[in-house]
């Protein structure tokens, strides 16, 4: 402790305030530590992360809290809300059951100081070496868990990593794990959500905003304090991190020193991804939970909302049962618990089921084809060759399949083959799994930031069509993103595009559809809007990809013309699932 750190004891706890953690090169991180009122040794739950621990739920994210308080009351029940932040778990929920919650503010953000750079291996650094910190406390049993959304999810998979000694198990909510194709360039295609991010997540809460940022409702302290440094300053100690990305197309040692080295994450985990995270989440939870060397992961996935999840009684159940077992040994059945847990999904609700593995070992692999002269999907090929073409800042093509006869299940990844040729020398493609009712409408569900998307979206840029026949799987193409194959024009080359997980369970009468498209899917309804994230949402949130420097007019505004024949095989791979028996 120092003299910029306070005590005291609210709300059933002990708090200290800005409590000083050393980094090995001398910059002293501030975390916030939420105890017991009785004095022992308890787990800990931790996180670190950028968002400003002083900074409350209710004014970073106002949007996001009153949607959350009125569809998820639980969420905000049995707490005073007081130390609610975002994403990370509310102490009120989790001390009062035995355990010591540390927040602490990463490098650069909030009360830390330091230069601000994200995901990179100095920020590995510091989140292994908070975790060790926590593990030798006095109040510790030695035993940390790591616990969070996005962000303090994500930066689980980099932590367990670089495997602290101490670290008991991790548990990754809606956290992306790849730094090139999840969260920032989608089959190559840039998304400009971290730009918007940057600017209006993190530069607000960057340390040194001091009085010009906002102040702790609980301390009456400076979120991002105590000094206020002037702007030239700010600039200086922070990294540009859309400029990073924007000069850095290919796939990169810079991507990959963001990226986790899964062959290293040996720790208990549970990764919960969520259907409608289109865009930066739900891939990396899918792949992560793949990937990771652990003997013992497990893997949920839920729809709704983006948070509230993690804090209703559902999510916060679930976590319990988790780290009580892995960190305080408790015999409560989790080691029973299968290996996934699916809310698997209606049109019209959620029906959790366990399953042993991911995909599901009884799907189906089924290819529906493209018919051109129907525009149809069908489990035929078309027995003649011929050529549909679209203006890639229009609306595309749209495959519907007839309407069903039998309720059919989709969960798991999806690929679409296509062949195709562009009349300049690249093309964007911009795919939608969709569901239609017996009216013609789309059916539009609740995604984890966007009220209105469909069922599932994919990406790819042509000149990154390359793939990696290592990791390649039938239903899961992998892009190498290592080089550049541009087109030449009106000459057909073959494509296969990745879709990332869905779930739905399609009644009798509706329709499933594909569309092909040059630009973001757009619903054309009302868009909705939440404060922190600039752009109205149309479908796809705020993971929309409109650079002009990355996708210059010259290029992506063009004509593209889909090739089909007995022999091409254009079609998309469906993971159709028959119910268990």
């Amino acid at each position: 402790m120092d003299s910029q750190s306070k005590s005291e004891i609210r709300d059933g706890m002990r708090i200290d305030w800005d409590v000083p953690i050393t980094m090995d090169d001398g910059v002293v991180l501030r975390a916030d530590v939420f105890y017991p009122l009785a004095s022992g040794q308890y787990p800990v739950i931790l996180s670190y992360g950028p968002y400003g621990k002083g900074l409350a739920f209710q004014d970073g994210y106002k949007t996001a809290w009153d949607i959350m308080a009125r569809e998820n009351p639980d969420a905000v029940a049995n707490t005073s809300n007081q130390h609610a932040n975002w994403e990370v778990v509310d102490p009120e929920k989790w001390v009062p059951d035995g355990y010591v919650c540390v927040r602490v503010d990463s490098r650069g953000a909030g009360r830390s100081p330091g230069y601000l750079c994200h995901n990179n291996a100095r920020e590995q650094q510091d989140f292994h070496d908070c975790i060790e910190w926590a593990a030798v406390q006095p109040w510790s049993s030695g035993k940390v868990g790591l616990n969070g959304i996005s962000y303090y999810g994500a930066n689980q998979w980099r932590a367990a990593a670089t495997q602290p000694p101490h670290l008991a198990a991790i548990c990754v909510w809606e956290g992306w794990f790849d730094n090139y194709r999840d969260g920032n360039r989608h089959g190559g295609i840039i998304c400009t959500f971290r730009k918007n991010w940057q600017d209006m997540q993190v530069k607000t809460v960057q340390h040194g905003v001091g009085e010009r940022g906002a102040r702790s409702r609980v301390t009456g302290e400076l979120v991002c304090g105590p000094e206020t440094l002037p702007e030239e300053e700010l600039v200086a100690n922070r990294e540009n991190m859309w400029a990073e990305l924007l000069k850095r197309p290919l796939l990169s040692d810079y991507h990959r020193e963001r990226t986790a080295d899964l062959s290293k994450v040996t720790v208990p985990l549970l990764s919960a991804a969520n259907w409608g995270g289109q865009g930066l989440h739900p891939r990396g939870n899918f792949e992560g939970y793949l990937g990771a060397a652990s003997p013992q992961k497990w893997l949920e996935v839920h729809g709704s909302s983006h948070w509230a999840p993690f804090y209703t009684d559902y999510g916060v159940d679930l976590q319990k049962r988790f780290f009580n077992h892995f960190l305080k040994g408790e015999a409560n059945g989790w080691d029973q618990q299968p290996a996934v847990q699916l809310n698997v999904r209606h049109v019209d609700r959620f029906v959790i089921r366990h399953e042993n593995e991911w995909p599901l070992a009884r799907t189906q692999w089924t290819r529906y084809y493209l018919d051109p002269a129907n525009m149809a999907l069908s489990t035929t090929p078309p027995a003649t060759a011929s050529t549909l073409s679209y203006a890639t800042m229009g609306d595309g093509l749209t495959f519907l399949t007839p309407p069903l006869t039998e309720e059919t299940e989709i969960t798991g990844p999806s690929s679409l083959r296509l062949r195709l040729s562009s009349q300049t020398q690249d093309a964007d493609l911009f795919i939608v799994l969709r569901v239609f009712a017996p009216d013609g409408k789309e059916v539009l569900f609740q995604g984890a930031l966007d009220p209105l998307t469909p069922i599932g979206q994919g990406w790819l840029r042509c000149s990154h069509r390359k793939e990696d026949p290592a990791r390649t799987l039938p239903y899961r193409p992998f892009h190498s993103h290592d080089e550049q194959q541009l087109l030449t024009p009106d000459v057909p080359v073959d494509v296969n595009v990745e879709i990332w997980p869905t779930c739905i369970v399609v009644p009798v009468g509706y329709r499933i559809g594909l569309s092909v498209r040059g630009r973001d899917y757009e619903h054309g309804l009302n868009a909705a809007t939440l404060s922190n994230m600039k752009n109205p949402m149309n479908g796809c949130g705020p993971f929309i990809h409109d650079d002009p420097q990355d996708r210059p007019p010259a290029v992506f505004d063009t004509q593209v013309c889909l090739h089909f024949g007995p022999e091409v095989g254009a079609g998309v791979l469906l993971p159709i699932v028959p119910a268990k028996v």
